[in-house]
């Protein structure tokens, strides 16, 4: 299988992400698997975003329960109130993620799809996404294979919220989105706004 990544997603107390940041930072440094980390800022606030690269499975579940038999859950047990650990998939015709100034805004969309929703929605998304990409680029679409089915999750960069305004209010006039009868495959849709912490790779 192609590279896959493990998203950590971890809800920390009100006003305390600069330090689950600040601690995350140590914890991460030299970690070349580390290809972003993001905190949220509009939507589903306290959050902490982590996407690692993946390629081999069996690492990735050893990885997860040493980290979830640490006396400390990732450096910032003491913050957190909530956290998921995922396998996410991408869509086969997506590049693979890499370090980059791409940001430093980014929409992370998290929809749920009908049971039968996955194959026709990648195939409408394969159609759609050149001429979507000619207004902004998508950085990422891929979907869960471990949790709660069937998540996909697609995340935007843009420079800044009024961009995103803008290129999103572009992209529907222009007829280039969303994938004509895409949103007839989802049950549920959730947008945030991550803004990158001062070490993450993608940036």
């Amino acid at each position: 299988m192609a590279e896959h990544y493990d998203v950590t997603i971890a809800t920390v107390r009100p006003g305390a992400h600069p330090q689950a940041l600040a601690a995350l930072d140590k914890m991460l440094v030299g970690d070349s698997n580390l290809l972003a980390c993001w905190y949220s800022d509009i939507g589903a606030l306290n959050r902490i975003l982590i996407i690692h690269k993946s390629a081999d499975a069996d690492k990735a579940v050893a990885t997860r329960f040493a980290a979830l038999s640490a006396r400390n859950l990732l450096g910032i047990g003491a913050f957190i109130t909530d956290l998921s650990l995922d396998t996410y998939v991408p869509f086969d015709f997506m590049p693979p993620l890499r370090p980059g100034a791409y940001g430093p805004c980014y929409e992370v969309r998290s929809y749920v799809l009908k049971p039968d929703g996955l194959a026709p929605t990648v195939e409408l998304w394969r159609k759609s996404v050149p001429g979507r990409a000619r207004v902004s680029p998508l950085l990422a679409a891929m979907v869960a294979v471990t949790g709660a089915a069937i998540r996909f999750m697609h995340v935007w960069p843009y420079k800044t919220y009024d961009e995103r305004a803008r290129l999103r209010e572009k992209a529907v006039a222009d007829g280039v989105w969303p994938p004509p009868g895409g949103p007839g495959h989802l049950v549920s849709q959730q947008a945030d706004i991550y803004l990158p912490a001062a070490f993450s790779p993608m940036r």
